[in-house]
């Protein structure tokens, strides 16, 4: 694709998303919803291939279907109430309606099925586009909406974490392993969204971070389904040693970053009386770590028949930037010690 075409796609998605983060009203944020479509759409497409067509329209619907229900429900929030603004939404229907157009265009479940089938047919970089920033703007509107309905959001929070660990059980494909990864960690930060935000907003952090690094990881060694993993370590022996421990964190095990999350997530819910309700979220948790260790498994415990020439090219020079992938692998491992300074952090600033 035409670098200056490439560049004004990203300014449309960095445009979309800062006209969300920074609107109280209704009309404006549905405004950049929409650009923020618009802008991933030619990103997509730009292989030509059936499949990404295929994830491509399949997005647009979904995407379409999402907005139009958004724009709906503040018509409709206006006609109830006589207000615009994001942070006046009183009436219960167009709340409740919101609450779904957001969920469906974030992928949680039980509105999750598009997701998977969708970053199948794309390329590794741009389903990093749609698992990380695309997920930024949904999420601002989601945390700015009063008096949300809390047994709503607990049941969609603790639907996508079970959905989240059982989907990934039986995937051979990694980026549909990945979504439901995906699905899994907005069901954590959905369960604790009414309840303290700055929560979900690391949590948020935090799965920017170790998402990047996993996407970057496979493309830095071109795989995408679990044979290939056992060609990694002829590719990049250090990067197959730092893998297991970032397959680790995306579980949420300690002493690595993923871990920070869900021991904060699990103490609120706990602080709010919802033991039961923490108590399964962790329960499911184990069901995502059961595949991460089943990738870890493949990548770094099987070695797959080589011959002379397919088991050296660690030796050849790579063109490949490593330096973001490096960045975000530290980032990934090394955090959990700083999760006291974060809670401080949100003491202080009464988050």
């Amino acid at each position: 694709m035409n670098p200056y075409i490439l560049a004004l796609l990203f300014l449309g998605l960095l445009l979309g998303t800062a006209i969300t983060a920074t609107s109280s009203h209704w009309l404006l944020a549905w405004m950049g919803l929409e650009i923020n479509t618009l802008a991933i759409i030619p990103l997509m497409a730009q292989h030509h291939h059936p499949r990404a067509i295929e994830a491509t329209t399949k997005y647009f619907l979904t995407q379409a279907t999402a907005a139009a229900t958004l724009l709906f429900a503040s018509v409709t929030n206006a006609w109830l109430t006589g207000q615009w603004d994001i942070q006046l939404m009183t009436h219960p229907i167009p709340t409740t309606m919101i609450i779904i157009a957001l969920s469906l265009k974030l992928g949680l479940a039980p509105l999750h099925t598009w997701l998977p089938e969708v970053l199948q047919g794309l390329d590794l970089f741009t389903g990093l586009v749609l698992s990380t920033w695309q997920k930024l703007a949904p999420f601002v509107l989601l945390t700015q909406i009063p008096a949300a309905n809390q047994q709503m959001l607990i049941v969609l929070g603790l639907a996508s974490t079970l959905v989240g660990g059982w989907g990934g059980l039986n995937q051979t494909q990694l980026r549909k392993i990945l979504a439901y990864s995906s699905i899994a960690h907005l069901g954590w930060m959905i369960i604790v969204l009414q309840f303290a935000p700055s929560l979900t907003l690391l949590a948020l952090a935090t799965y920017l971070v170790m998402t990047s690094s996993a996407f970057l990881t496979l493309k830095f060694n071109n795989s995408t389904n679990i044979n290939t993993l056992a060609t990694s370590w002829a590719k990049a022996p250090l990067l197959v040693t730092a893998a297991p421990l970032l397959l680790l964190s995306l579980g949420g095990l300690p002493p690595m970053t993923g871990f920070m999350p869900k021991w904060l997530i699990l103490q609120e819910l706990t602080k709010q009386h919802l033991p039961m309700t923490a108590t399964f979220a962790a329960l499911t948790a184990l069901l995502s770590l059961y595949f991460y260790l089943r990738l870890s498994y493949a990548m770094t415990l099987t070695i797959s028949p080589n011959n002379i020439a397919a088991s050296t090219p660690w030796r050849l020079p790579t063109t490949q930037s490593s330096l973001p992938l490096t960045l975000c692998i530290l980032l990934t491992i090394l955090l959990l010690p700083l999760a006291p300074a974060a809670t401080a952090v949100m003491n202080f600033y009464g988050l």
